[in-house]
């Protein structure tokens, strides 16, 4: 079974510890304040971005938080042709009017953050985006970024195989 950070065969890898991450979200937060924008919402690219929004919505003092599940990435360097939006959907009624803050893990190709900007701003939100890496390749420039990268990252929170029964 494969797992994000199963990528022993490449030499030249960003790894972010969990104290480094903290440092991160704190960082990304603060910059973010620093701009004027005063998100009403979070919005996480899942899976990939939930632990970065959840960290956000506290710095940033936001209480109202959701997701959005694309699929792009299939394994280490592999990809689907697009990337595709899964159930469940977001509430998108909600979305009209409202300041969001969309946050993921990475903007590769940046492919998966166009298309979630353009569905949320095709409902009527204001929408800025931040990312813990951005890669050169990236097509969409996020907002806020808090490190640029050509490498790959391995994440704390999928720097293992799936959990197993019995361990």
């Amino acid at each position: 079974m494969a797992y994000h950070a199963d990528a022993t065969d490449l030499t030249d890898k960003e790894i972010l510890t969990w104290e480094g991450f903290g440092a991160a979200s704190r960082d990304l937060s603060q910059a973010v304040v620093d701009t004027g924008f005063d998100p009403q919402c979070i919005i996480a690219v899942a899976r990939g971005g939930l632990t970065l929004a959840g960290a956000m919505t506290y710095a940033l003092g936001v209480k109202l938080t959701d997701a959005i599940n694309v699929e792009f990435y299939t394994d280490v360097n592999e990809t689907l042709p697009d990337p595709v939006l899964l159930a469940p959907m977001l509430d998108t009624d909600s979305i009209a009017g409202q300041r969001i803050l969309v946050v993921d893990d990475v903007a590769d190709s940046g492919r998966t953050l166009g298309l979630v900007i353009k569905l949320l701003r095709g409902f009527g939100a204001e929408v800025r985006s931040a990312v813990l890496y951005a890669k050169p390749r990236t097509v969409v420039q996020p907002d806020f970024i808090w490190k640029s990268t050509d490498q790959w990252i391995v994440f704390p929170w999928s720097d293992q195989p799936p959990a197993q029964r019995g361990e």
